[in-house]
């Protein structure tokens, strides 16, 4: 039996306010089959008890893993591979030139999912950048998903996996294989810091990035969110740095101070500085 819809609008509503994330009220599917391994590692029988338990308990850890279960995962290695292009030709030549004295890279993924993002960024500059090797050169991960995290910081993934979009002589390079399973070389994974973020509250982040990536993500968002995220993202970034969004995604409407470049076909945008 479907879930009720009284249940289907309060899910909505616990979802929206946990994680900004903005379902659909026909995606009830979507969340009952998102839902009912949550409802079974709780020891309930199904979505409509673990319904219960949380209107019951208003239990926040439970709200924030309802959050999680929900959260799109979809990813691959050089997804979209325009961005990366962009990053080996000129984003990464540019900054290195600006950022000579200081001999420093930083680079964000929101979103980061299970990581073949940070992953991919760590092959292009460890492929193409080899004087970067006596830098300090970190990537930040980050995610909604604890679960996302812990395979993201593995560095492990299954022969399908791999195989989309990961070309050959980069897995020969780049990871080590037992049985069915490739896992990333320290070589990659010492460049990568990994941290749990909640991109709607509060962020426990310090630094300044030249190159930020909240690819496929903004989508599920209204557009005070996305503002609120975008110029949240801006005091995080150093001057004429880069910004990366979705190839779906727009800043149209959002009234911030953006710059739309095209690189190698594709779209960037540099925050414009007062």
């Amino acid at each position: 039996m479907p879930i009720a819809t009284p249940d289907i609008e309060f899910l909505r509503d616990l979802i929206a306010r946990q994680s900004g994330n903005v379902l659909r009220s026909g995606q009830g599917d979507l969340i009952e089959v998102r839902l009912r391994p949550l409802a079974a590692e709780a020891g309930l029988e199904n979505v409509e008890q673990l319904v219960a338990e949380l209107r019951r308990t208003k239990s926040p850890r439970l709200a924030d893993q309802v959050a999680q279960a929900v959260t799109v995962n979809e990813t691959s290695f050089f997804r979209d591979i325009h961005p990366f292009n962009a990053l080996q030709s000129k984003i990464i030549p540019d900054v290195t030139k600006e950022n000579a004295a200081r001999r420093e890279l930083k680079i964000w993924c929101a979103a980061a999912s299970s990581g073949q993002e940070p992953y991919t960024i760590a092959m292009v500059i460890r492929e193409h950048f080899p004087t970067l090797s006596n830098w300090n050169v970190r990537i930040l991960a980050t995610d909604i998903s604890e679960k996302m995290l812990a395979r993201c910081s593995s560095g492990q993934y299954t022969q399908l996996e791999v195989n989309r979009g990961l070309p050959a002589r980069n897995l020969l390079r780049y990871f080590d294989r037992s049985g069915s399973v490739w896992t990333v070389k320290p070589e990659l994974r010492n460049l990568i810091d990994f941290q749990r973020l909640n991109l709607t509250t509060s962020w426990p982040i310090t630094s300044q990035f030249d190159v930020i990536f909240i690819r496929n993500v903004l989508i599920y968002f209204d557009q005070q969110t996305k503002a609120d995220i975008l110029r949240r993202a801006l005091r995080q970034m150093r001057p004429n740095g880069y910004l990366f969004i979705g190839s779906a995604e727009t800043v149209i409407g959002l009234n911030l101070p953006l710059q739309r470049e095209e690189i190698d076909g594709t779209v960037c945008y540099r925050h414009l500085r007062g």
